[in-house]
């Protein structure tokens, strides 16, 4: 290689490298990128394995109860505390902690809602909103890392022979012998419900709303109601708006019970068609059945579901002819108005201040 051709060769490898400024500049591109993207990745992350802890606990404390249930340990117990000491036979449990004592087992403070609630002041079960249950909370700490304040129904019903009692499935435990608030991260932050804190049966904490919709609406988090019978409804119908009741076991007359006895009321029809709206964005929502992608995070993180390929249903206010009640379906692709007899286990939420 001559002078010339040296020269020239390395003129034309000094004009293609890349000058510090540019350098620096794509540095800097590369760092505003991370900056946006990097927190959302790490909060996708942290949602859903909250959401898996959820789901697992869930799994976990259903079975023990449907355990319970075929020994014949279930009901019967007029204390939360001899509840908890026989459920910690079939859950591993590392420590109880008594109703004075509180926050030794569970967090000083939660965020539920926009409310930061004082736990040590959550002492009976009309805390969660069980105003009929009349029992104690206690303190739980599972082997697991979740820890949780329970408390018993005292008419907790058990039937060794029906699967009905408790039920295990995709949208988590159907249950009404028991309400518990549960943190998925023990006492880690945030504390903060719809996040690490979750509950079942925890119909308000503080202040009721729950779940804001997009409109301002809010609801109670999820519950399932405690059916009435016959007599009850009978007893109760014209204070309650009820037209007309049907059996016993009647379980959206005991949600419509619920809501009353909160001083509220189940949604109606619209108000359950903007939830609508808001789980299923950009989907036109009728009273058909409308097509569309379900934000499952939302739907999740509201309590709804435990995993994303769940469906639930919840009761509206509305009743159809005796025996039945209108309820909406939220499936994972598609969402429509039904009606099914009153005995049907669907949760249910109530309006909320």
């Amino acid at each position: 290689m001559g002078i010339k051709d040296f020269i020239a060769n390395e003129t034309k490898q000094k004009t293609t490298a890349f000058t510090l400024a540019e350098v620096l500049i794509t540095l800097a591109i590369i760092g505003i990128v991370a900056a946006l993207t990097i927190p959302t990745l790490i909060q996708n992350y942290q949602t859903k394995a909250w959401n898996t802890a959820s789901q697992v606990f869930q799994r976990k404390l259903g079975e023990a109860l449907r355990v319970m249930n075929v020994q014949g340990t279930l009901a019967g117990y007029t204390t939360t505390e001899a509840f908890v000491d026989e459920l910690s036979k079939h859950i591993k449990v590392t420590r109880i902690c008594d109703n004075d004592d509180i926050t030794t087992c569970f967090s000083d403070t939660v965020t539920w809602g926009d409310e930061e609630v004082d736990m040590s002041k959550v002492k009976k079960a009309k805390n969660f909103g069980q105003n009929d249950w009349d029992t104690n909370t206690v303190a739980v700490q599972f082997a697991n890392g979740v820890n949780g304040i329970i408390a018993y129904n005292p008419d907790c019903k058990q039937n060794q022979f029906s699967n009905d009692v408790i039920t295990v499935g995709e949208t988590g435990i159907g249950t009404n012998c028991l309400a518990i608030l549960y943190d998925v991260d023990g006492f880690k932050n945030p504390n903060t419900q719809q996040k690490d804190l979750r509950g079942l049966n925890v119909i308000s904490l503080g202040r009721n709303c729950a779940i804001e919709l997009s409109d301002g609406t809010c609801f109670t988090a999820p519950f399932y109601p405690t059916p009435l019978t016959l007599e009850e409804c009978e007893a109760q119908k014209g204070e309650l708006g009820i037209s007309e009741c049907c059996y016993d076991g009647d379980r959206w007359a005991g949600a419509v019970k619920a809501c009353h006895d909160m001083g509220s009321s189940l949604p109606s029809q619209e108000q359950l068609d903007q939830l609508a709206r808001d789980l299923y964005p950009g989907t036109e929502i009728t009273t058909g059945e409308s097509n569309g992608q379900r934000a499952n995070d939302l739907a999740v993180s509201m309590g709804f579901i435990s995993s994303p390929d769940s469906t639930f249903w919840l009761w509206s206010s509305e009743e159809y002819v005796k025996d039945f009640a209108y309820l909406r379906a939220f499936y994972s692709t598609y969402t429509y108005w039904s009606y099914t007899g009153r005995g049907n286990g669907s949760p249910a939420v109530c309006l909320a201040e």
